[in-house]
C-alpha cells in the first residue's frame, strides 16, 4: 500500500495520518511541520527483526542513523532490538546521549576524525568499520593509547553498478566509499589490519547504493563478499563471524515507484548468503544490514501552509509553500519527485498540474515540478509523502529560514520530538570580532 493510502479521511474533510488530523497539527505546531509515524517505523523494524528470525540468521539489523537522526527515534529503534549505523560523532553523541547501547553501535565514515575514533572506543562500540588504509594505523595507535582492542570491519567496493542516482551509488569502482576487492586494495587493507594486534577483523561491508528496487544487485553482493570471505581463510587464516550488507532497499514516492517489500530483499538474500556459505565451505555467516530510509521513509510526511499561487498563462502554475530547499533538498540534489495532497481538502479532484515551488531565493528551489491538485488557494496545508528520510537529515539554515519542528503521532497521539528551530538561535554562534566594534 502507497503511503498516502494509508491516510484517511474525518468527518471534517481532512486528512488523518497516524490518527492525527493534519490540519489540526499544522494549526498547533506550525508549517513546515515534519509528521513521524511511530507505529509505523515499529512495524517496519518489527518486520526486519522477524524476518532475520524466520530465516534462522544470526546477525543484527542496524539502523542507519543519516536517514534521520533523533533522539526520540533511537529509543525507538533501540526498543524494538535494532542497532546503529552512525557515521559521525554528531550522530554518535546523539545516540549514546539517547541511551543506545554502545554495544549495538556500528561506525562509518570515509574521513573519520582522530576525536571520533576515540569517542567510539571509549565507549566501546561494536564495531568501526575501516574505510581507508590511512585510518587503519589511526584506529590502532589511539586503541592502544587506550588499552582497548578495536573490533573493526572491512568496507569493500564489489564493483557492482545498482540501477540509481550517481550520486548515491556507492560500491562501484569509482566511488569515494571504501576499498576495492578487484584492485588488490582490500587484500592490502587485511594484511595491515592483521599486522596491528589493537585490530581484531570481525566482518567485511559493502552498500551498493540506496533507492534500490531490483533484487539481483543484492545477490550478486552476497556472491562476491562470500568468495572474499574464503579468500581471507584460505590467504590469511581468517574466517570473519559476520558480512555487513548495507542497505539501499527502495521505497514509494510515486505511484510509477514498483517497490518491493524490504523484507522480500532480506529473506533472498538470506537464503543465497547461507547457500553460498554452505557451497563454499564457509560457517554461515552473521548477517547484517543497515536499512534506512526503509524503516523512515514512507513513515514520515511534510506540512506546509500554501502561500502565493501565481498563474502564469500558457506555461504553468507555481503555487509556493512556506519551505523547500532548506528543509527538502532531495529535489534540487536528484531530481527527486515526490506525491501530495492538500491535507484541508483531500478528497478534492485534481484540477491541473501545478508547480509546488519554495520560498528560497532560488530557481531552483522546486519541491515538487509536476503536482497534480485540486485550486490551490492561500492557506491550503499541502502534505508532502515520503518525507521521513533524508529531509531534516539534510536540512539547512539557507536564508536564514530556521528549520522545521517535527512531531511524532502515534494511534492519536501527538508530541513535539524536535523543536522549531528560533530566530535567536539562528544567530547564536555568530561572533564580531573587537576591531569591528
Amino acid at each position: 500500500m502507497k503511503p498516502w493510502e494509508k491516510t484517511t479521511v474525518n468527518e471534517k474533510g481532512h486528512m488523518v495520518f497516524g490518527g492525527c488530523d493534519m490540519v489540526e497539527l499544522a494549526g498547533i505546531y506550525g508549517t513546515p511541520l515534519y509528521v513521524l509515524d511511530e507505529q509505523y517505523v515499529r512495524s517496519v523494524c518489527r518486520g526486519f527483526v522477524g524476518t532475520l528470525q524466520k530465516c534462522g540468521a544470526r546477525g543484527r539489523v542496524l539502523y542507519a542513523s543519516k536517514a534521520l537522526c533523533t533522539s526520540a527515534l533511537y529509543r525507538i529503534v533501540a526498543q524494538e532490538g535494532l542497532g546503529a549505523d552512525v557515521v559521525s560523532g554528531g550522530e554518535l553523541y546523539t545516540a549514546l546521549e539517547a541511551g543506545f547501547p554502545a554495544d549495538r553501535i556500528y561506525l562509518h565514515g570515509n574521513n573519520k576524525t582522530p576525536q571520533e575514533i576515540r569517542m567510539a572506543l571509549e565507549a566501546d562500540i561494536a564495531c568501526l568499520v575501516v574505510d581507508s588504509h590511512e585510518e587503519i594505523g589511526l584506529i590502532a595507535s589511539i586503541a592502544r593509547e587506550l588499552g582497548k582492542t578495536a573490533r573493526v570491519s572491512l568496507r569493500t567496493k564489489p564493483g557492482i553498478e545498482a540501477h540509481t542516482h550517481e550520486y548515491i551509488m556507492t560500491a562501484k569502482e569509482d566511488c569515494k566509499f571504501g576499498l576495492g576487492l578487484y584492485d588488490g586494495e582490500a587484500e592490502k587493507a587485511v594484511r595491515e589490519i592483521l599486522a596491528h594486534p589493537e585490530l581484531e577483523l570481525t566482518g567485511i561491508h559493502c552498500h551498493i547504493g540506496s533507492q534500490i528496487f531490483e533484487l539481483e544487485p543484492f545477490l550478486i553482493a552476497t556472491d562476491r563478499l562470500t568468495d572474499f570471505a574464503v579468500e581471507l581463510r584460505d590467504r590469511f587464516g581468517v574466517t570473519i563471524s559476520e558480512i555487513n550488507f548495507g542497505g539501499g532497499y527502495g521505497i514509494t514516492y510515486t505511484d510509477g515507484d514498483a517497490a518491493m517489500e524490504p523484507y522480500d530483499y532480506v529473506e533472498a538474500m538470506i537464503e543465497n548468503l547461507h547457500a553460498q556459505c554452505d557451497k563454499k565451505g564457509l560457517p554461515r555467516l552473521g548477517f547484517v544490514i543497515e536499512p534506512g530510509r526503509s524503516i523512515v521513509g514512507e513513515a514520515g510526511l511534510t506540512l506546509y501552509t500554501v502561500g502565493t499561487v501565481k498563474h502564469i498563462p500558457n506555461v504553468r502554475t507555481y503555487v509556493s509553500v512556506d519551505g523547500g530547499m532548506g528543509d527538502n533538498p532531495r529535489q534540487i540534489l536528484y531530481g527527486s519527485v515526490y506525491t501530495s495532497r492538500l491535507a484541508n481538502k483531500p478528497e478534492a479532484p485534481a484540477a491541473e498540474s501545478v508547480t509546488v515551488a519554495g520560498r528560497c531565493c532560488e530557481s531552483g528551489d522546486v519541491l515538487i515540478k509536476e503536482a497534480p491538485l485540486p485550486p490551490c488557494e492561500a492557506g491550503d496545508i499541502l502534505a508532502v509523502f515520503s518525507t521521513g528520510a533524508y529531509n531534516y537529515s539534510m536540512a539547512s539554515n539557507y536564508n536564514r529560514v530556521p528549520v522545521p519542528a517535527m512531531a511524532l503521532v502515534s494511534n492519536g497521539k501527538h508530541g513535539l520530538i524536535v523543536r522549531r528551530q528560533s530566530y535567536e538561535q539562528l544567530v547564536e554562534n555568530d561572533l564580531t570580532p573587537d576591531w569591528i566594534d
